[in-house]
């Protein structure tokens, strides 16, 4: 008599068999989903990458003429909107003098004023800058009121003090108080606010190269922006004098 087969020793096979089955279509998925290419989780279906934060075209222009550094005709605008009393607008001063220093005509650079509600000093600051700039002093009197921000900051006899910065970089200083409780320094400022609020500014600094936000506020990264900006101007310019020889 033959000896029947258990029915333990037929499932096993099955059960080793299905076990390689899903090890095979397993690892088959893994390989095809690692072939396509990654996708935003977060993404909803038919949305697109967010793009940098742009200047909108009607934007307000901001006081005019701005208070600017370099050449008006250069192809890239570095245009920055701070907070005299901002401890991160003061730290990144010395960041912007080094883009200035660097660059010089090679760029447009603009100063606007954004003083902040939570900061008590910071319009008082932007009008005292504003009205040394009608006696063509605002980048002295700026440099004065960012390099000394922690001594007058926090002081209650501030405006003296911003007073000696006035005698320092050799300002009319009866003229400068004068124009300090007048309208035009402060509507300059007034008008920089309205150009930032336009823009969706809500921190300091902000910076615009070339009417796009900056997401690096370091030296190496403005830098690397800039330089890919004069790189494509260089590039388009090439092209149209290409274009215009081979058209003679």
């Amino acid at each position: 008599m033959k000896n029947e087969p258990t029915k333990s020793s037929t499932v096993i096979p099955v059960v080793i068999i299905g076990i390689v089955l899903v090890a095979v279509i397993g690892g088959a998925w893994y390989l095809y989903s690692q072939s396509k290419p990654a996708t935003n989780a977060n993404a909803k279906p038919g949305s697109t990458p967010a793009k940098a934060a742009t200047v909108p075209p009607n934007a307000p222009t901001g006081a005019n003429p701005p208070n600017m550094l370099g050449s008006p005709t250069a192809v890239v605008t570095v245009e920055e909107f701070a907070d005299f009393q901002c401890p991160t607008c003061g730290s990144t001063h010395p960041v912007m003098k080094e883009i200035q220093s660097t660059y010089g005509s090679k760029i447009r650079f603009i100063f606007r004023e954004f003083p902040l509600p939570m900061h008590d000093k910071s319009y008082d600051a932007a009008v005292a800058a504003e009205a040394a700039g009608l006696q063509g002093k605002f980048w002295a009197m700026q440099d004065q009121i960012f390099t000394n921000q922690q001594s007058w900051s926090g002081a209650p006899n501030f405006k003296e003090i911003w007073s000696g910065y006035a005698q320092k970089i050799g300002l009319d200083a009866q003229q400068w108080q004068n124009d300090i409780a007048g309208m035009a320094a402060k509507s300059r400022v007034d008008q920089d606010i309205q150009r930032a609020k336009a823009l969706n500014v809500s921190s300091t600094p902000s910076i615009f190269i070339n009417g796009e936000l900056s997401p690096d506020l370091t030296a190496a990264g403005i830098r690397r922006i800039i330089d890919l900006k004069l790189q494509e101007a260089a590039q388009s310019s090439g092209s149209a004098t290409s274009q215009v020889n081979s058209n003679k």
